[in-house]
C-alpha cells in the first residue's frame, strides 16, 4: 500500500472511534436519564441549599465570576469536596465527548484530505464503518443537548475545583464553549459537515440499490416467496446466493435510515434527483429513527425545523409534510403485513430445518435474513407504539401476535446454537474448497496488482487454502483476516491508490462474501446477536409488557407466551464497559412474565381439577339415597313430574353427546391446558444476569400456593356457625383433584408427586409456608371448640359401644350429627389428612386443656386439704368419714373437671386408635403412630411441664393422693344427677361420667410416673376408698336419693376394666362382686323395658 494510506491507518481508526463512540453515547444517555428521573438524581441538584448557586451558574456559564459574586456560591464555597467529589465522573464524561469529537473531525478531515471512494457494494465495511462513525457523532450530540443539567453540573465542577485548588480547570474554556454551541445543535452540526458533504453524500448515494430492496412491501415479499425453501425443491441443497447487495441489504443495514436523513449534507437534495429519492423514500419508513436506547429522534418534526431556518428550502419542507402524511396513513398497516408475513415463513423455514437441520450449512443466509427483518420489525412497533401519533387506525400499532414472531425468533437461534458444528463445517469446507480457489482466479485475473497489496490478497489465500475440519475452534479464528481486508478497503479507496477497488467489482464481492462465510465459521455468537438482538426492549418495558398482556389474551398465542420472558435473556448483552451500572441486575420483567403465564396455567389446571372434583363428588355414597329410594320402589308406577320440576340426572350424563362438535366448558379447559403448557417446550431453563431461571418451578410454586388455599376452602370451617365439612368428604376431595392433577405430566414435564406431597405435608403442620392456616388448625380448633365443649356439657355423649360421640335427645335442633364427625371412618380420614404430625398437635392441644383442667383440681385439693387428710387418715371410720364428708367443698366441681378430662382422653384415644394404618416407631412416638401405651407420654410429659419452682415434689406427690381421695369420697353424689343413668345402646352414661374411668387412670398413672411413685398402690388406695364410699349408698334407703346407684356402681368396674394395674380380683377384695351383677342387671332390664 501507498505510504500515506497506509500511515493514516483509517481502518483501525474507524474501527476504534465507532466502539468508543457508542461508548460515549451510551454515557451521555445514562447521564440523561439519571439526571431526568427524581429517583436517581444527583442529591447536590436537588439540594435546596444549593438552588441559589445553580441558578446564578445557568445565568452565566460559561463566564461564571467566582470571585465577585461570592454570596451565590457560598453554599459551594461550604461544601466544595463534596461538589467535586459528586460533579467529577459527569465533567470527565462531558471531556469524553470533546476527545471524542476531536478524533472524530481529525479522522473525517483525513478522509476528505485522502478523497476517499465510498460504495456499499466494493468497499463494504469502509463505507459502512464511515456512516455508522458519522452517525453516532451525530446522536452523541444530540443526546448531549437533550441534557438539561449539563451546564450546572460542569460549572459546579469548575467552581469548586477553582474554590479548591485556585485555578480553573484547564479543559473548562473549551468544554463551555462546546455546551454553549450545541445549545442548537442540528444548525451548528450543518455547519460543521459542510465540508465533508462531498463524501457523505457520494457514500449515501450507494445505497440507491440497496435500501429499495429493504423496504419492499409484504405483497413483494410473498409473490418472491423470500425465506421459503420449499418453493425450490430442486435447488434446496445450493448454497444460498450471497453477493455483497443481498448481505448489506438482508443483514447489516438495519439501521440505514439512521444514515439517509440528509441533515448533515443537506445541500445535495436540491443539487442531486437521486439525493431526493433515497431521502424521501428513508422518510416514509416511519415518524422515529432511534439515536440510542429508548431516546429517539421525530425524524420529520426535526428535518421540518431545521429546513425551514434555510432560504430555498421550502419544496423539502413541503416533501417533508408529504412524506409524513404517507407514513401516518400507510406505514402501520405496511408493517402490520410484514410481520404477518414473517411469522408464516418463520415458522415453514424453522419446521424444514428442525426436520433436516444438514440445510443449515447452505441455507444459514436464510436464517440470519429471517432473524434480521423480524427484528426490525419487532423495533420499529415498539419504537412507534412508545410515541404513536393520533391516528385514524390506532390499532394498526397494536399487534396481539407478537408472541408468535418472538417465539421463532427463539427458535431459529436455539436451533442455529445447537447445531453450530454443522454450520461451523460446512463452510470450512466452503472456504478450503471452493472460495479460496475462486479468490485466486480472481487475483490471477487482475491486470495490475502491487506488491505490497498482493501479499495480503496472497496470505488470504493462503490461511483459507490450509483450512481443514479436524481444527480446533481456537485454531478456526479469522478477525484478522477480516481486518486486513478492512485495511484492503481503506487502501483501495483513497484517491490515485495503485489498486483502485473500484476497478475490480469481482475481488469486492468475493471477499465479502468470504467474510460472511468466515464468520459462519469462528462468530456465530456475533452473528445471531448483530441480526436478532431484541435487547432495546429493556428499555421499553411499558410497551412490552403491554406486548405480552395483548398476546396472553389471545387462545392461538398462549403456546408461544414462553418467548417473552426468553427475550429477557437477551438483556445482558445491552450493557457496555463504558457505562456498567447502566443496566441493573434485576428480573423484574421476566419474573412478571413467568408468573403470569404460571397463573394462567394453575387456574386452568385447578379449574380441570375443581371439574372433575364435583364429577367425583356425585359418586359419594352419601348421594346414592335416591337411587336406593327408587330401585325399592321400581316395580311401582313412576309418578309424572310435576309442571316445572326438573328430573335430577344421573352422574354420568355430561358424558353423553349428540354433537361432538359442541364444546363443552371442560373441552375448552383442555384446549387452553394444551396450549399453555405448550410454551414450556421452548426452553427448560435461561439465564437471566446470572441467574438460572427454570420456568416449571414457578408453576410449582403457583400450584402449590393454589392448591394449599383450595384445600382449606374445601374444609369449609366457619368460625362463628361452627361448621366443618366431615373429613371423609374432605378427603375424596383431595384425592380427586390429586388424581386429575396427576394427568398434567402427561402434558408437562413437572413433578406432580413432589407438589402433592409438599402440599399435605404443609396440612400436617400448623401453618403453611406463607403463614397461612391448615386443615391440622382448622380441624384442631373445631374439636375444642365445637365437639368436646358440647360433649363437655353432656349435650354429645361418648359411645364406647359404637366407637364415636353421639348427640343426646334434645328439644332443640343440634349444629351438626356428632356421630357424622367422629366414628371410626371419620377418624381415619382426619387421620389420613392430618397425618401423625396434625395428630401430635391435637395433641398438644388436647394435652393443654387437660393440664388445666388439673391445675383448677389442684386448686380445689389446696382448699380441702385438711378434710381431704383427715378423710385419708380415717378411711376405715365410717362415721367420722360422713361427718368429714359434709365439711368437703366442690366435690361435683371435681368429678366435672375429671368428667371433661375423660371425654378429651377418650376422643383423644379414639383419634390415635386411627392412626395405626400410619406407624411410625419407638416408644416415645408409640402414641403418635396410634399404639396403645399403659402410661401415656403425651400426659406424662404435659404433667412434667406443669411443675413449677415454688412447689416441691414432695408436695406435689401430697396433692397428687389427696386428689384421688378428693374423687373416690365424691362418686356417691353422682347417683344424685338424673342423667348418670347408665345406657346399653351407648355402652356408657349420659352425662358421660363413664369417661372418668379413662381420666382417673391415666392421670393417676402420668402423675405418679412423673414423682417416680407406685402407681398400682394408689390405685388399690383410691379402689378401696371409692368401693367405702360407694357401699355407704346401700345404706341409704331413700330411693329417691339414689335412682342411678346401680349405673354408679359400675363406674368402679369400668375403672378396674380399663386399668393396667388393677384387677377382678382387687376389686372383688373391697367390693362385692354380687353387687356389680345385681346392678348390671338392673340397668339391663330398665333398657329393655324402655325399649318396650
Amino acid at each position: 500500500p501507498s505510504p500515506t494510506s497506509a500511515s493514516q491507518k483509517l481502518a483501525e481508526k474507524l474501527t476504534i472511534l465507532n466502539e468508543r463512540g457508542n461508548g460515549v453515547l451510551i454515557r451521555m444517555n445514562y447521564i440523561k436519564k439519571t439526571c431526568a428521573d427524581p429517583k436517581l438524581r444527583p442529591s447536590i441538584l436537588t439540594d435546596k441549599v444549593m438552588e441559589p448557586a445553580i441558578k446564578y451558574i445557568n445565568k452565566k456559564f460559561p463566564n461564571i465570576d467566582f470571585r465577585g459574586n461570592i454570596q451565590n456560591l457560598t453554599c459551594i464555597q461550604r461544601q466544595k469536596s463534596e461538589v467535586l467529589t459528586a460533579t467529577s465522573t459527569y465533567y470527565d464524561s462531558f471531556l469524553d465527548v470533546i476527545e471524542f469529537r476531536d478524533h472524530v473531525y481529525e479522522l473525517l478531515n483525513t478522509i476528505d484530505a485522502c478523497q476517499c471512494f465510498f460504495d456499499i457494494a466494493f468497499n463494504f465495511d469502509f463505507t459502512k464503518n464511515y456512516l455508522d462513525l458519522i452517525t453516532t457523532y451525530t446522536s452523541v450530540i444530540i443526546t448531549l443537548s437533550r441534557i438539561d443539567d449539563k451546564k450546572a453540573l460542569v460549572g459546579m465542577f469548575n467552581c469548586a475545583h477553582e474554590m479548591t485548588n485556585g485555578s480553573s480547570d484547564p479543559s473548562y474554556p473549551r468544554l463551555g464553549q462546546m455546551l454553549v454551541e450545541y445549545d442548537h445543535p442540528w444548525k451548528k452540526l450543518t455547519e460543521e459537515f459542510g465540508p465533508h458533504t462531498r463524501s457523505v453524500t457520494t457514500a449515501l448515494l450507494s445505497l440507491k440499490m440497496v435500501y429499495p430492496r429493504r423496504n419492499l412491501p409484504a405483497e413483494q415479499w410473498r409473490s418472491a416467496q423470500l425465506l421459503s425453501l420449499l418453493s425450490a425443491p430442486a435447488t434446496m441443497l445450493d448454497p444460498a446466493c450471497c453477493d455483497t447487495v443481498s448481505l448489506s441489504s438482508f443483514i447489516y443495514l438495519s439501521h440505514s435510515e439512521r444514515w439517509i436523513g440528509f441533515l448533515l449534507c443537506h445541500s445535495s437534495l436540491n443539487s442531486h434527483q437521486a439525493s431526493q429519492e433515497l431521502w424521501k423514500m428513508a422518510l416514509r419508513s416511519g415518524l422515529y429513527l432511534t439515536l440510542t436506547r429508548d431516546e429517539t429522534l421525530n425524524i420529520h418534526k426535526v428535518s421540518e425545523d431545521l429546513f425551514d431556518s434555510f432560504k430555498g428550502y421550502s419544496k423539502r419542507v413541503a416533501d417533508i409534510k408529504e412524506c409524513r402524511e404517507h407514513v401516518l396513513v400507510n406505514c402501520g398497516a405496511m408493517h402490520r403485513e410484514r410481520r404477518q408475513f414473517l411469522r408464516g415463513a418463520m415458522k415453514e423455514l424453522y419446521k424444514v430445518l428442525e426436520d433436516e437441520p444438514g440445510l443449515l450449512g447452505p441455507k444459514a443466509l436464510f436464517v440470519f435474513m429471517a432473524l434480521s427483518f423480524s427484528r426490525d420489525e419487532v423495533l420499529w412497533l415498539v419504537r412507534h407504539s412508545e410515541n404513536m401519533p393520533k391516528l385514524k387506525t390506532p390499532e394498526d400499532y397494536v399487534d396481539n401476535q407478537m408472541a408468535e414472531l418472538l417465539f421463532y425468533m427463539e427458535k431459529l437461534q436455539g436451533l442455529m446454537r445447537k447445531f453450530n458444528h454443522v454450520v461451523q463445517r460446512y463452510h470450512v469446507q466452503y472456504l478450503a474448497q471452493f472460495d479460496a480457489l475462486v479468490l485466486n482466479d480472481t487475483i490471477q485475473n487482475m491486470y495490475v496488482c502491487p506488491e505490497e497489496e498482493s501479499v495480503l490478497l496472497s496470505s488470504f489465500v493462503s490461511t483459507l487454502s490450509t483450512l481443514s475440519v479436524k481444527q480446533g475452534n481456537e485454531e478456526l479464528d479469522f478477525r484478522g483476516l477480516r481486518m486486513d481486508w478492512l485495511r484492503l478497503q481503506a487502501y483501495t479507496s483513497v484517491n490515485k491508490a495503485p489498486l483502485p477497488i473500484k476497478d475490480y467489482p469481482d475481488l469486492a464481492k468475493v471477499m465479502n462474501v468470504i467474510q460472511f462465510h468466515t464468520k459462519m465459521v469462528d462468530s456465530m455468537e456475533e452473528m445471531l446477536l448483530e441480526s436478532s438482538e431484541v435487547s432495546i426492549l429493556c428499555f421499553y418495558p411499558r410497551v412490552f409488557e403491554k406486548m405480552f398482556s395483548q398476546s396472553s389474551e389471545e387462545m392461538t398465542m398462549k403456546r408461544y407466551l414462553m418467548s417473552f420472558p426468553c427475550v429477557c435473556a437477551h438483556f445482558t448483552q445491552c450493557g457496555h464497559p463504558h457505562c456498567p451500572e447502566e443496566v441493573s441486575v434485576h428480573l423484574r420483567l421476566c419474573v412478571t412474565f413467568l408468573e403470569q403465564i404460571a397463573k394462567q396455567t394453575s387456574n386452568v389446571v385447578l379449574e380441570i381439577c375443581a371439574e372433575q372434583c364435583n364429577l367425583n363428588d356425585q359418586l359419594l355414597p352419601k348421594h346414592c339415597a335416591e337411587s336406593i329410594s327408587a330401585a325399592r320402589h321400581r316395580k311401582q308406577k313412576k309418578p309424572v313430574p310435576k309442571k316445572g320440576e326438573v328430573q335430577k340426572e344421573k352422574p354420568g350424563a355430561e358424558s353423553l353427546r349428540k354433537d361432538r362438535t359442541v364444546a363443552t366448558n371442560v373441552d375448552k379447559m383442555h384446549l387452553m391446558l394444551t396450549e399453555l403448557c405448550s410454551t414450556y417446550s421452548l426452553c427448560t431453563d435461561f439465564i437471566v444476569f446470572d441467574h438460572i431461571v427454570v420456568p416449571t418451578e414457578f408453576l410449582l410454586s403457583h400450584l402449590e400456593t393454589r392448591l394449599a388455599e383450595i384445600i382449606v376452602r374445601m374444609a369449609n370451617y366457619n368460625q362463628t356457625t361452627q361448621e366443618i365439612a366431615r373429613p371423609s368428604d374432605l378427603l375424596a376431595g383431595i384425592r380427586a383433584y390429586t388424581a386429575s392433577l396427576h394427568s398434567l405430566s402427561s402434558y408437562i414435564s413437572v413433578d406432580v408427586t413432589r407438589l402433592v406431597k409438599s402440599v399435605l405435608l404443609q396440612q400436617t403442620q400448623p401453618l403453611d409456608s406463607r403463614g397461612g392456616q391448615t386443615i391440622t388448625t382448622l380441624y384442631t380448633n373445631w374439636i375444642l371448640e365445637s365437639l368436646l365443649r358440647q360433649a363437655s356439657n353432656s349435650l354429645i355423649v361418648h359411645c364406647p359401644t359404637m366407637h364415636c360421640f353421639v348427640n343426646q335427645t334434645t328439644d332443640t335442633e343440634p349444629s351438626f350429627r356428632a356421630e357424622e364427625f367422629s366414628d371410626v371412618s371419620e377418624l381415619r380420614a382426619l387421620a389420613e389428612l392430618i397425618g401423625p404430625y396434625g395428630l401430635k398437635f391435637l395433641s398438644e392441644n388436647l394435652m393443654w386443656h387437660i393440664t388445666s383442667q388439673i391445675s383448677e383440681l389442684k386448686k380445689l385439693v389446696i382448699e380441702n386439704m385438711d378434710v381431704l387428710v383427715q378423710m385419708r387418715n380415717n378411711s376405715d371410720k365410717p362415721e367420722e368419714m360422713a361427718s368429714l364428708k359434709k365439711r368437703l367443698t366442690g366435690g361435683e366441681n371435681v368429678l366435672k373437671r375429671m368428667t371433661i378430662i375423660g371425654v378429651i382422653l377418650s376422643f383423644r384415644s379414639m383419634a390415635m386408635d386411627s392412626l395405626k394404618d400410619v406407624t411410625l416407631s419407638v416408644f416415645d412416638l408409640a402414641s403418635s403412630a396410634g399404639l396403645a401405651c399403659e402410661i401415656d407420654p403425651a400426659l406424662v410429659t404435659a404433667v412434667a411441664n406443669m411443675q413449677t419452682d415454688n412447689t416441691s415434689i414432695d408436695e406435689e406427690y401430697k396433692l397428687s393422693c389427696l386428689l384421688l381421695v378428693y374423687i373416690a369420697v365424691s362418686l356417691p353424689s353422682l347417683a344424685l344427677d338424673p342423667n348418670s343413668s347408665y345406657t346399653r345402646e351407648h355402652g356408657g352414661h349420659n352425662n358421660n361420667i363413664h369417661c372418668l374411668a379413662t381420666a382417673i387412670n391415666q392421670v393417676a398413672a402420668a402423675m405418679f410416673t412423673v414423682q417416680n411413685k407406685n402407681i398400682m398402690q394408689h390405685l388399690k388406695e383410691f379402689l378401696l376408698m371409692a368401693s367405702s364410699a360407694l357401699l355407704q349408698l346401700g345404706q341409704n334407703v331413700e330411693r329417691v336419693e339414689i335412682k342411678n346407684r346401680e349405673s354408679v356402681y359400675l363406674l368402679l368396674h369400668m375403672i378396674v376394666e380399663e386399668s393396667p394395674f388393677l384387677s377382678q380380683d382387687m376389686l372383688e377384695s373391697c367390693f362385692p362382686y354380687v353387687l356389680l351383677r345385681n346392678a348390671y342387671r338392673e340397668v339391663y332390664r330398665s333398657f329393655i323395658i324402655t325399649l318396650g
